[in-house]
Order: structure tokens, then C-alpha cells, then sequence
């Protein structure tokens, strides 16, 4: 594994970095709790930010996993609506990698060069009230009819659901089959049977809406199946390969940029005649934010790096999406209690990044499905 990055990728990340922050503002908190608008998916697609790992036919950067992560990173770095970073990550990791790697040709050329540019937004449609963690067992189904699928259900907390044009879903076909009788498909919005709801109401990430998603007797064509018919599970296992590893990319990014804040404002801030930096309480919890943040980093590129080598990553891609979620939730912990009551304030945007963290340790797999993974990877 090389440790260093030649210059082109070094001053890609540089310009990432700058033209996200000048596209999103730090201080700019009027929309810190709105969902995000049709522009701002735009301004994104404009810098390459929907697509980077999508081939360079259908409009994407053509980018393996580790040089995709790294834009990730510095868009989770520079921008400060972290809502908004983790649904565009979704809408690439969830929706665009899948339809890369497993959708019919006619298909891929339909959808991906809009889902690059950022005139279309895919939601991932896997979730139900009773299948979280335990996606084998899926009440939404898929009856077959002549030409194509029927399908009937509700899918919850769909991210990007209520803006959405485009649904990538997972339905029963065989409900003697378990993970073999999961099929995977494609639902444009507007298809009849298709209903959106409206958006929950949560406890962060708030630029990125999420809702229920439901069928009635929606008619989905062959021409939209994911893959073949019973092969929607291990779809799915793969788009989560992407999503663990890549989407995490977007948290590194924003340990950094805590970190950044808490130098800057021990650095600065005075108390009992001193600079909070010459109290050990308060410099060695920067330090610990610091180690968290490398070793975190350290163990997603090589979870990426695995990826693109095409060797097993199941391991890596557990341990990096473990310590990434519960580094960013300690982090973001102890960015609060370093800026005190401000940080309890929305102005530093302190108090919206220990929100923000909080569903990192419950979404694509929870820590606890991780150390799952983790301990059966070993053998115990």
C-alpha cells in the first residue's frame, strides 16, 4: 500500500475542498435545519460530487473506491450540512454503484448520466418497520405477472425518499428462500401504485429529508430488475460494501473540521488568565479527537484500497466503518464539551455535528452488526 498521494490527486482534494466550501458556506446557517433544494443538488453535480465513482460513459469520474473516498472526505470536510453530504453519498453508494454493477445496459443509460449531473435523485428503499438490521425478511413483496413484477408494501426511512425521482428497492419473491428469495428492482416516481410520503421529523441530519415509501399493486417492467431475480440480497451486501466504506469517508471529513474548530478556539479562547490550550484537559481531548481521526482514516483507506485491488474487504470494510461512526460520535462529544455553552449553540455548528453523528453508529449496518461481522470475519 503506498502511504502518499502523487500531486494531481493531492491538488484534486485541494480544489474539492475549496470550491465545496465556496459553494456551502460555513457561515451560512440559514438552511441549517431545512432540507436541501434542488440547487444545491446541482451545484454538486457540478463539481463531480454525484458521481466520482460511476464510469466516465454515464457521466461519472471514473475514480476506484480509495480516490472516490478522498473526495468524499473533502466534501464531508468542507461543507457543513452534513445532511446533505450523507444524501448524496446514499444516492451514489446505495443507488448509482448498483445500477453500475448489476443494471440492464439500457437501464444504466437511462438513469446514471442524470444521477451525475444531479438532475435525478435516487433513494435506496430497503428499510421496513420490521426489517432494519434483518433485511432477509422483507414484508414488502414481488409477485410475478406477465411482463414484469408486481409489487406491494411500504418501505421506511427511504433517504432522499420525499425528493426522490428514482427508487432502488428490495422486495420478496420467494418467502421460503431467505437471502436467496430477496429481488432487487428500479421505480421511477410517478409509477402507478407508487406513493412518497412526506418527511420524519429527525433528530439530524435534517438537510437530507427521509419518508415512507409504499406499493399498491405497483407494476415494475423485467426491464427494470436489478441483477436476476433472488439475487437482491447479495445486491445488496455489495452496495453496502461501497456505502460502509465510501459513505464514512464523508464523517472523516468532518473529524477533521472539529478538530480544525477545537485548535482554533483553544487557541484562542482565555480562561482563568490562560489559553485553553494550556490545560491538559483540554489538550489531551484534542489529541485523542486526533488519534481517532487518523486511525480512523487509516483503517478506511485501506478498506478502499482492498476494494480496488479486488480482494476480500468483508474485515476491513466492518473494522472501518466501526471506527469512523463511533470516532465521529466521540469526536463530535468532546467538540461540545471543549466549546462549552457555545458549542451547546448553533453558530459553530458544534451542537449539529454531535446530531449528525449520532445516526452514523445506526445506519448501514449498526456498530453492534459490525462487531458481528467483525468477530465471524475471525473464525469465533
Amino acid at each position: 500500500m503506498d502511504f502518499g498521494w502523487n500531486d494531481d490527486q493531492l491538488a484534486r482534494y485541494d480544489k474539492t475542498l475549496s470550491d465545496v466550501r465556496g459553494a456551502f458556506p460555513f457561515e451560512d446557517t440559514s438552511r441549517a435545519t431545512d432540507h436541501y433544494r434542488r440547487e444545491d443538488w446541482l451545484r454538486l453535480g457540478k463539481l463531480g460530487l454525484l458521481g466520482p465513482s460511476v464510469p466516465a460513459r454515464y457521466g461519472g469520474g471514473g475514480l476506484g473506491a480509495l480516490e472516490t473516498a478522498r473526495q468524499i472526505e473533502a466534501l464531508g470536510r468542507g461543507c457543513a450540512e452534513t445532511g446533505l453530504v450523507f444524501g448524496a453519498s446514499a444516492h451514489l453508494f446505495a443507488c448509482a454503484m448498483p445500477l453500475v454493477d448489476f443494471a440492464p445496459a439500457a437501464l444504466r443509460a437511462e438513469l446514471l448520466p442524470g444521477m451525475c449531473t444531479g438532475e435525478l435523485i435516487a433513494g435506496n428503499a430497503i428499510t421496513e418497520a420490521d426489517a432494519g438490521s434483518d433485511v432477509s425478511r422483507l414484508a414488502v413483496t414481488a409477485q410475478r405477472v406477465p411482463g414484469g413484477w408486481r409489487l406491494n408494501g411500504e418501505k421506511s426511512f427511504v433517504s432522499n425518499g420525499p425528493l426522490a425521482d428514482v427508487y432502488l428497492t428490495y422486495a420478496t419473491t420467494d418467502p421460503n428462500a431467505g437471502h436467496f428469495g430477496i429481488t432487487g428492482f428500479v421505480v421511477r416516481r410517478g409509477t402507478s401504485g407508487l406513493a412518497v410520503g412526506g418527511p420524519m421529523e429527525k433528530m439530524g441530519l435534517a438537510q437530507c429529508p427521509a419518508g415512507t415509501v409504499r406499493f399498491d399493486d405497483c407494476f415494475v417492467p423485467d426491464a427494470q430488475l436489478l441483477g436476476e431475480p433472488g439475487q437482491g440480497a447479495a445486491i445488496f451486501q455489495h452496495s453496502m460494501g461501497w456505502e460502509r466504506a465510501c459513505l464514512f469517508a464523508g464523517y472523516v471529513g468532518l473529524m477533521d473540521r472539529l478538530v480544525d474548530q477545537c485548535v482554533e478556539h483553544a487557541r484562542s479562547r482565555r480562561q482563568f488568565g490562560r489559553r485553553l490550550t494550556a490545560f491538559q484537559a483540554v489538550s489531551h481531548r484534542i489529541a485523542e479527537m486526533k488519534l481517532r481521526t487518523e486511525s480512523a482514516r487509516l483503517l478506511l483507506y485501506r478498506a478502499c484500497w482492498e476494494m480496488d485491488q479486488g480482494r476480500p474487504a468483508t474485515l476491513s470494510v466492518a473494522l472501518s466503518k466501526l471506527a469512523v461512526s463511533e470516532g465521529a460520535l466521540s469526536s463530535a462529544l468532546d467538540a461540545v464539551r471543549i466549546f462549552g455553552g457555545r458549542g451547546y449553540q448553533r453558530a459553530d455548528r458544534i451542537e449539529a455535528a454531535l446530531r449528525d453523528t449520532v445516526p452514523s453508529v445506526l445506519f448501514s449496518g449498526t456498530s453492534d452488526i459490525q462487531r458481528e461481522i467483525i468477530t465471524r470475519e475471525l473464525g469465533i
